[in-house]
Formats: structure tokens, sequence, C-alpha cells
């Protein structure tokens, strides 16, 4: 039995991966590509269907974590060499990086990665084998929150920046013991 042909364990919704593509100038050669392809990982442009925030890893859990305790939670998140990539609106990138650098805010936040208009990523693949060895900091990267819908909600910069700011704050935070 071929492998590619078993359930994957992450992947995109086809409603997702319709989103993702719409991302590229070629959208068709897109979906093709991947239709062949499905384990591969693929650059796409930002700027015009989202931006992206890269943060290290263990930062970007925190941000998460605050994103979805805080309110909305987040929409499409990946894992790709260590960072964390969180996808926002477009527009987003260039607006955060001028709210980061903010003296008050800059001290607090580790340093982040604002992927705009004339900036491209890499995405994980929309498939990953089941087989496939998940080592983090290797590899093709992987979904942390895949693609599920033709219009996922992505978080302005705004949002982003408390929570980041939040999550900064929270890890300087001595802990208070319960007596």
């Amino acid at each position: 039995m071929d492998i590619w042909t078993y359930q994957s364990v992450e992947y995109v919704t086809v409603a997702g991966e319709s989103w993702l593509a719409s991302a590229s100038e070629y959208p068709r050669s897109m979906r093709a590509l991947w239709e062949s392809r499905p384990w591969a990982p693929t650059v796409l442009p930002c700027g015009r269907v989202f931006d992206v925030i890269s943060m290290p890893a263990v930062f970007g859990r925190a941000v998460l974590d605050e994103l979805w305790a805080s309110g909305p939670g987040c929409g499409p998140v990946a894992s790709f060499r260590g960072r964390t990539l969180l996808f926002v609106q477009p527009g987003a990138a260039p607006r955060l990086r001028t709210l980061l650098a903010w003296e008050e805010w800059a001290r607090e936040v580790p340093p982040l990665l604002c992927h705009g208009q004339g900036d491209a990523v890499t995405v994980p693949p929309i498939q990953r084998m089941v087989d496939a060895p998940v080592s983090p900091g290797q590899g093709a990267g992987r979904w942390i929150v895949a693609p599920d819908s033709r219009e996922p909600w992505l978080p302005g910069a705004a949002t982003v920046l408390w929570a980041c700011v939040r999550a900064s704050r929270a890890k300087t935070q001595p802990e208070v013991s319960e007596a």
C-alpha cells in the first residue's frame, strides 16, 4: 500500500488549502503542486492574504496561550525551524514592527521577524506523512493550528502586541507560592 494514501496526522482542510493557495500569484498551479506533492513545504508571499510574525518557539507558545486565554484565539499557526509562525491580517506585520519600536515594548518582547508585503515565508506541507519524524527544529515544519476555512480569523497588530507583552511579562513575574 502507498504510504501517501494513509490518513494524515496533520492536515490542512480543502477550504484551508484554498485559502493558502489564494496567497500565491498562481493559485491553480499551487493546488496542482499540492495535489502531486502534499508533503512538500511551500514558499508563499506575504501581504496579499496574510502576513506572518515569526517568533522563538518557546515565546511563541506563550503568545498562543495568551491569545487563547484572553479572547479570540488565533488563526493558522505553524512551526518551522525552531520558530513559531503566527499568521496575521495583511498589513499587521509593518504595524506591529512600528508598535514594537516603542522603547517600552522593545525591552520586554524578544526579537520578532515581521513578514509583510514583499516578503515570503516557507509554510509546512498541507499533509504530513504518518511515519514522518517530528523532531523540533528539523524537517519541513508542521502546523500547530492548520488552516481550516476559506476565511480564517487572523489577529491584527494590536492583538498580537498585547499577547506578546502579556507573555513576556508573565515570563518575568516571580512565582507566588500558595502557603
